[in-house]
């Protein structure tokens, strides 16, 4: 599974656009050994009021594609954005993708067999709270797909009232990523020789309207691989075979388009035997007050006031990662541990803004993100849980916040 977030698009050579007026479909049926069982699975649900549309938040999707061997080629996505209203939510149409009317068609690339791919739409707000009406999305391969009913979602937005809003990310492990928040400019990565280390690429970014005071956030690895860096003060524990970390930052302060990261590598185990270790998580929580000397004296918060500190979407919160691993060879010589990561912004959206079913173009491909969904319950609420009753850490981590664009308090 290859990850981009925000400016970083997806791209595979050039961006091979569908034609006008829907999806490309396949002429004939093949054969089940060349079939990619593709399903589309919708993760956000809500929109933070006042988000604005410098600041947009990519609404996740998921593409699966786990029940088959097959890879599917040219997987691309169309989104109708007619059934939205106007007069709650705009969408900005991400630069090369496809427009006709109401709706854009945006190539994601391939997507391997037994892996997921995940894309955002990024939505902003542009009225009051409610409903926001429904958007329609439906992927699409060059490969044959047996089952095409599971290959579109009308998906209900909601507009909820202000507040922060996390929305984790996650590179692939690869031997050579760059440690950077995100995935620009990165092609052709090595996979992981057995018993080498390899650096995470991860974030926790607030796509809300307000911001988030304290972040807690955890790490599960796949089995076969192990931590070989986290962040000081972290606890790592194993939870049903796997390797898991928990940290809090309480003195951590996340203003609308900022995001979080810290130092973490993991090491391939010296027998593992699979080219593709999956699935990891990387979930994120807000801890709703900063730690320190206050300014002022503290002051009981009215119903109201409490509202405001509460997270407006948590679906969004965990993304997921694979590890890719080079079975050709043994471990390599004792790879040099990277230093701390150099976050860089993510960048305003470059695409045209529209409101509701308004659409415009440009030269790329829709955002992607990492988020899966069918275990965040399971292992993500597990490693929280646990981690919080181990450990309430009152010390600060190594943390990088990086501002896109200039950045004004929304408060």
């Amino acid at each position: 599974m290859t990850l981009f977030h925000r400016s970083a698009l997806a791209r595979a050579g050039a961006v091979a656009l569908l034609a006008a007026g829907g999806l490309a479909t396949v002429a004939a049926p093949a054969h089940a050994a060349d079939q990619a069982d593709l399903e589309l699975i919708p993760i956000s649900k809500e929109l933070a009021k006042g988000v604005k549309e410098a600041k947009a938040k990519p609404f996740k999707f998921q593409v699966d594609n786990t029940r088959g061997a097959v890879d599917a080629k040219d997987v691309a996505v169309t989104v109708e954005t007619k059934g939205l209203k106007p007069g709650k939510v705009g969408v900005v149409v991400p630069d090369g993708c496809e427009v006709e009317d109401t709706r854009f068609t945006c190539l994601l690339g391939d997507l391997t067999a037994g892996t997921t791919e995940d894309f955002g739409i990024p939505l902003f707000s542009t009225g009051g709270r409610g409903d926001a009406g429904t958007l329609t999305v439906t992927i699409s391969a060059a490969t044959a797909d047996p089952d095409l009913e599971n290959n579109t979602v009308e998906h209900d937005i909601t507009v909820a009232r202000p507040g922060y809003d996390l929305t984790t990310w996650v590179q692939d492990v690869y031997a050579d990523v760059t440690v950077d928040g995100d995935e620009a400019g990165e092609s052709g990565l090595k996979p992981v020789k057995p018993g080498d280390t390899a650096p995470l690429d991860w974030a926790v970014y607030n796509d809300g309207s307000r911001k988030a005071t304290g972040v807690a956030y955890g790490i599960t690895l796949p089995a076969g691989v192990t931590f070989a860096e986290v962040p000081e003060g972290c606890v790592e524990q194993e939870l049903g075979g796997l390797a898991q970390a928990y940290c809090e930052d309480a003195g951590a302060v996340l203003r609308p388009g900022q995001f979080y990261t810290s130092d973490v590598r993991v090491k391939v185990g010296a027998d593992v035997t699979e080219k593709v270790l999956r699935p990891g998580f990387v979930f994120a929580a807000g801890l709703d007050a900063a730690q320190g000397q206050p300014e002022e004296e503290p002051q009981v918060a009215s119903l109201g006031q409490r509202r405001a500190f509460t997270e407006t979407d948590d679906l969004d919160n965990t993304a997921q990662f694979d590890v890719f691993v080079d079975l050709s060879t043994g471990p390599s010589p004792s790879p040099s541990p990277t230093g701390q990561p150099t976050a860089t912004p993510s960048g305003q959206p470059t695409a045209t803004p529209t409101s509701g079913g308004g659409t415009g173009g440009g030269d790329g491909g829709l955002p992607v993100t990492g988020v899966q969904v069918g275990l965040i319950g399971a292992i993500g609420g597990a490693v929280l849980l646990a981690g919080g009753a181990l450990l309430v850490l009152s010390r600060r981590r190594k943390v990088v916040l990086v501002t896109p664009g200039d950045e004004k308090s929304e408060d």
